[in-house]
């Protein structure tokens, strides 16, 4: 075709154009300079052609494929992408993916070259063949993040364990792909694989629960991520943090786990007033050492003190702070009041009292700004807008130090007078004066903060009365430096060596507790002074009635009981487990048939019976005939057997049931889960009327009770899948739960009736204010009611102290301390065997 045969045949397909659309004519005429001066008349007429056919298929395809020629042109040197383009005719409503195609299309040509550019395209027209919105799932996802920093191959290793999901599940691309990202950047492509592969079990047994565990909406989800993400994990090293609060602070604050989720941003710590929340994971020991104590020091160097609020509040013009219906503070309307700069006010108002804080902690720890320093350096300055802000905190730290020159309007903050108001009266004469500092974004925001500060004002927080934190804390005499025994022991199981670090430095504490960290269950370290003030009851579900033994009363109404069902139910990981314990199973089975009632011989020659007896009946006849009288016990029964026990299986479902096993092989939470379902299968052959239950706890007005199975309901699959997705989570409220369990026997109709309690550790809550008897003399309260009831309480624990607390609790011969956990799904049918024969 000769140039000018071109230039007519544009010229006539412009003419039509004009006719049927004007905005089709417009766009096409600006553009198509462009493409003849850069291509030449006839190739200009080839893009013509699809920009026409597009739009006649699509009226938002063609725009699309118009109005970014031009940015396309600019970066390829060919027109391969029209072509491309043209691929998307063979689907109809497949506009949404060619509008997210072509505005990537040159700048993926432009770094990834032809080959990685045709790669890039040809993946998305094949999940366009499979599934059009999972097609267009992938074209609007950011190039970059597919490729992961790999090019096209990154983006065949994202998407290889997607094909087979689509293939065998039907798992649409846009509920896999954003999950499977983070995944794979946070462990790398073999976690993505076993990530992946775990998911296709759970949608086999629920397809709502397996889409939400590609999305990572699920917990499951979530906590195998945390498993897999490298770091100091809080969990482990709960008990040592808690120690060196108590050794600094003269007390330990409870640990709460925060809802971080890796990928989301930087792990933070932060508080409500009373709890620290702490991610499951941090990047290194020494960034979570520095956050614990940083928060703990803004809980006890005033911060949340309720006077000083009512201060704060008053000095910015509001009369009262803003109370929610739980009686917690929140601090939004103080920083509303600075509109679209609400994030530059928060920063700098946040800068000055961490640096408040930080030097009232440098007087309490000895090294302590000198370590925030270091690690800000080694971990580096961030990006953007966040970078300005960290400088300045960098700076003030180098100030307080007398490594640098510090900013005068700070001197004030450094004083062991300087409260609150202080930093917020500096803070705004900051903002006033500061005008060049850039406004950050939230994520931006998040990491202009030195490692282990974070947001002070995250969450709504209790206020603290005077006297829940001491008035100087770093004029303590009490705190010596010196190192405990124990914590020289933790030094060596922490990190092998003895280590020159001033939070090493242990004065000899009494630091026993029970209640309020993460992993309630497990002794660790808490409160070892003072006594916290309880949280208000919201009084919603069932109230029951708590033992105080220093007031030798009841409190009526105190602990409250919300039932709950379990989300996770995974039929497929239960089928597993019966194939894996089935020999145990069999044993236990035939165990069974020597306890399962026998049918009793009839009782014969009965006036009265459900059957005829034959040979009574005929000699009853022959007398008849013989002209005697004889009595008519023709008649024979059997003697209705009665089911005589009864039995509720009553778990604590505690986070600290998610620990490692022993023997290294898995989790408490696994043989928990084998041990309920053989407990159950074990039941259902014998007969017996039984339920299943879990309970857990997040103080006393938030006790939850997890219904598994109830007296009369099948032990069907869903009972079974329940019973495999069972998954940790909080305390250990274990009275509450008892009286509640004891209720589930009412209507009942057994001669005995036991209640068989599983749990890992001694009771424990996050309010039970450290005091280990407390929570132990209720549970014993409750096992005597439940007594006094015809309810025989039994528990099988795997503490290994449970000899210490369970006799006190239960009595002599009604526990069982169980020494290996891997024994629990063949021992838990077996004691209830001996009880029932007992």
């Amino acid at each position: 075709m000769t140039e000018n045969e071109a230039l007519l045949e544009i010229e006539e397909i412009r003419q039509h154009l004009e006719g049927v659309s004007f905005v089709a004519h417009r766009d096409s005429t600006q553009v198509l300079p462009t493409v003849q001066e850069r291509f030449g008349a006839e190739a200009a007429l080839h893009w013509l052609e699809h920009a026409r056919d597009l739009f006649f298929h699509d009226r938002e395809a063609g725009k699309a494929f118009i109005r970014n020629t031009e940015q396309a042109i600019a970066a390829c040197d060919c027109l391969d992408w029209v072509e491309q383009a043209a691929e998307f005719l063979r689907w109809r409503g497949s506009y949404k993916a060619l509008e997210a195609f072509m505005p990537q299309v040159g700048e993926v040509y432009a770094e990834l070259g032809p080959e990685g550019e045709r790669t890039w395209f040809e993946l998305g027209i094949r999940w366009l063949d499979r599934h059009l919105d999972s097609g267009t799932s992938y074209f609007r996802t950011p190039w970059r993040d597919l490729a992961g920093g790999k090019g096209a191959a990154g983006m065949e290793e994202l998407l290889a364990p997607a094909e087979k999901l689509f293939q065998e599940r039907r798992v649409a691309l846009g509920s896999y792909v954003t999950g499977a990202m983070r995944v794979r950047d946070l462990v790398g492509p073999e976690g993505l694989d076993q990530w992946a592969r775990r998911g296709a079990d759970i949608l086999q047994a629920s397809r709502q629960r397996g889409e939400a565990y590609f999305r990572l909406e699920s917990a499951e989800s979530v906590g195998l991520l945390l498993e897999a993400v490298p770091g100091y994990r809080v969990r482990e090293h709960a008990r040592l943090l808690q120690m060196l609060q108590a050794a600094w602070f003269g007390r330990a604050h409870p640990f709460a786990e925060s809802e971080w989720i890796p990928g989301e941003g930087r792990p933070l710590a932060d508080t409500d007033g009373e709890a620290i929340f702490l991610p499951a994971v941090f990047p290194s020991r020494d960034e979570a050492l520095l956050a614990v104590f940083h928060v703990a020091g803004h809980l006890e160097l005033g911060t949340y003190q309720r006077d000083a609020i009512d201060a704060l509040f008053a000095e910015a013009g509001m009369a009262h702070p803003p109370l929610e219906d739980d009686q917690r503070v929140t601090w939004r309307p103080l920083y509303a009041a600075y509109g679209d700069e609400l994030f530059r006010f928060q920063l700098l108002f946040d800068l000055c009292e961490d640096l408040r804080v930080d030097a009232a902690l440098d007087r309490i720890i000895p090294g302590h700004l000198r370590r925030l320093k270091a690690l800000a350096e080694r971990n580096g300055e961030p990006e953007g807008a966040a970078a300005a802000y960290w400088r300045l905190a960098r700076a003030s730290v180098r100030g307080a130090l007398g490594e640098a020159e510090l900013d005068e309007r700070l001197r004030p903050l450094l004083e062991p007078g300087a409260t609150l108001l202080d930093a917020f009266r500096i803070a705004n004469r900051l903002y006033e004066e500061e005008t060049g500092l850039p406004t950050p974004d939230l994520a931006a925001r998040d990491e202009a903060y030195l490692p282990g500060r974070g947001p002070n004002a995250s969450r709504p927080v209790y206020p603290r009365s005077r006297g829940e934190e001491d008035q100087d804390p770093s004029a303590s005499d009490d705190l010596e430096e010196s190192r405990g025994e124990e914590a020289a022991n933790q030094e060596e199981q922490e990190g092998g060596e003895t280590q020159e670090d001033p939070d090493w430095s242990m004065p000899p504490e009494e630091t026993g507790g029970s209640g309020g960290r993460i992993g309630a269950g497990i002794n660790t370290a808490t409160a070892v002074s003072g006594k916290r003030r309880q949280r208000r009851a919201d009084q919603v579900g069932v109230g029951y009635p708590e033992w105080d033994y220093r007031d030798r009363d009841y409190k009526p109404d105190w602990a409250w009981i919300q039932e709950k069902g379990l989300a996770e139910v995974d039929p497929a990981a239960a089928a597993e487990m019966l194939t894996a314990h089935g020999d145990t199973l069999t044993r236990l089975k035939r165990a069974l048939q020597m306890q399962k009632p026998q049918r009793p011989a009839p009782l014969r020659r009965q006036l009265d019976g459900e059957e005829l007896d034959v040979e009574a009946a005929m000699d009853f006849v022959t007398e008849k005939r013989a002209g005697n009288a004889p009595e008519p016990y023709v008649y024979q029964h059997r003697a209705r057997v009665e089911r005589d026990t009864a039995v509720l299986l009553l778990a604590d479902l505690s986070t600290s049931i998610m620990a490692p096993c022993e023997s290294g092989e898995g989790r408490v939470v696994d043989r928990l889960r084998a041990g309920m379902l053989l407990f159950a299968e074990a039941l259902d052959t014998l007969g017996d009327p039984f339920a299943l239950a879990g309970f857990a706890s997040k103080y006393r007005d938030s006790v939850s009770y997890y219904p598994i199975k109830e007296f009369g309901q099948a032990l069907d699959a869903e009972v079974r899948g329940t019973i495999a997705g069972i998954n940790g989570r909080l305390a250990t409220r274990m009275g509450a739960a008892i009286r509640h369990a004891s209720g589930r026997f009412a209507g009942v109709n057994a001669e005995r009736r036991l209640l068989l309690i599983l749990s890992d550790g001694r009771p424990a809550d996050y309010d039970d204010g450290g005091d280990p008897r407390y929570l132990h003399e209720d549970t014993r309260m409750a096992v005597k009611e439940a007594v006094d009831r015809g309810i025989h309480p039994f528990c099988l624990t795997l503490d290994p102290s449970g000899s210490d607390y369970l006799p006190a609790i239960f009595g002599p011969g009604h526990y069982l301390v169980l020494d290996r956990v891997d024994e629990l799904p063949q021992r838990l049918p077996e004691v209830y065997l001996r009880l029932r024969a007992g």
